[in-house]
């Protein structure tokens, strides 16, 4: 149990420094997120609401799909 906690931990830090590289060299490489067609904008006036509901819905998709693989290559 312990033995696997630690691989996520390490695992989630790769993840974490390898996007921190990413967007050190190449800052606009993540620009397209938040800006994906279905993102819901509006400003009226003092009021800004945004609902990234395209780009939540891409995160959960790739979530998914890692924790599939992980899973399928583990065992």
């Amino acid at each position: 149990m312990e033995s696997s906690i630690g691989k996520l931990i390490i695992a989630i830090g790769l993840v974490i420094v390898c996007l921190g590289v990413v967007l050190y060299f190449f800052p606009n490489a993540f620009k397209w997120f938040g800006n994906l067609p279905g993102d819901i904008k509006s400003d009226n006036g003092n009021t800004r609401i945004y609902f990234p509901i395209v780009s939540m819905l891409l995160i959960s998709v790739v979530i998914s799909i890692v924790r599939y693989l992980m899973r399928y290559l583990g065992s």
